[in-house]
């Protein structure tokens, strides 16, 4: 099974006709049916590591601002307790708890499978993020999931590798500040080439801006560990910038090239 990392943005791209919903929905069609989900959210940072693991897990609505209509919007995929389990299991040594009754799907994962599984048909589990472990805690957690591929369990990371709202511009909807773009860049250089190397990107000059917290930074480092441990490339499938402030490029691994063009055709990308 393939894994992804998804730069999600904001949640109007689950009402919106963007080019990025486009490629979602693509890929929504080209990836082999997974038996469930493993969402890495940016917006479950916690202090500890947990995996949801109820049967009908709630819609979390976790922003504020926008119009009703978001806050209406329910997402009624079903959990998956026993994959659950297996995604603990993997993670050993590392702990990761089980959570029957506290989290659910939030927007960053919500936001992403409405257009990719619109029916809700899929099995969704999500991982929290440790906020009080180092960087590279993440990239290991990662690297312990991919027996989960194997099982058919599509791993998706949801962020951003350059997020600051303290920099936005809500009228430069396809806007990337300098210092966004040659951060972002440096980023594909080194994703695509050496992912076990990603954490030397904190001593880029443009990561104080390019990242001023690490919740949306630390979804990529899980696919970062994944395709280190994996050996397998990482390649674009969706890139540009929103409002200044954010990254929406995405990254997948184990995906053959006639469907990575299938989606960046869809975006109305140009093929890498």
């Amino acid at each position: 099974m393939p894994a992804l990392f998804v730069g999600h943005g904001s949640p109007a791209n689950t009402f919106e006709d963007s080019r990025y919903a486009r490629a979602w929905r693509k890929m929504g069609e080209v990836l082999p049916r997974p038996r469930a989900i493993l969402s890495i959210s940016a917006h479950w940072y916690f202090s500890t590591s947990a995996v949801t693991a109820m049967e009908h897990p709630r819609t979390i609505h976790d922003f504020y601002g926008f119009p009703q209509s978001y806050f209406d919007f329910q997402y009624p995929a079903p959990g998956a307790p026993d994959v659950a389990a297996m995604v603990a299991e993997a993670a050993k040594p590392i702990w990761v708890g089980l959570d029957r009754d506290q989290w659910g799907i939030d927007h960053g994962t919500w936001s992403v499978l409405a257009h990719m599984y619109p029916d809700a048909d899929v099995p969704v589990m999500q991982l929290s993020l440790n906020g009080v472990r180092p960087l590279d805690y993440h990239m290991q957690l990662g690297a312990q999931f991919a027996s989960l591929r194997d099982e058919g369990v599509l791993i998706m990371a949801s962020g951003n590798v350059v997020h600051n709202l303290s920099t936005m511009c809500r009228n430069e909807p396809d806007f990337g500040h300098d210092w966004g773009i040659r951060f972002d860049k440096a980023a594909i250089e080194k994703l695509e080439s050496d992912p076990g190397d990603i954490l030397s990107l904190a001593d880029h000059p443009d990561y104080a801006m390019a990242v001023p917290a690490p919740d949306h930074y630390i979804p990529m480092l899980y696919i970062a560990g994944l395709a280190a441990a994996e050996n397998e490339p990482l390649k674009v499938w969706n890139e540009g910038h929103a409002l200044g402030a954010v990254s929406m490029t995405s990254y997948a691994m184990g995906m053959d090239n006639d469907a990575l063009a299938a989606v960046r055709e869809a975006a109305a990308l140009e093929a890498a």
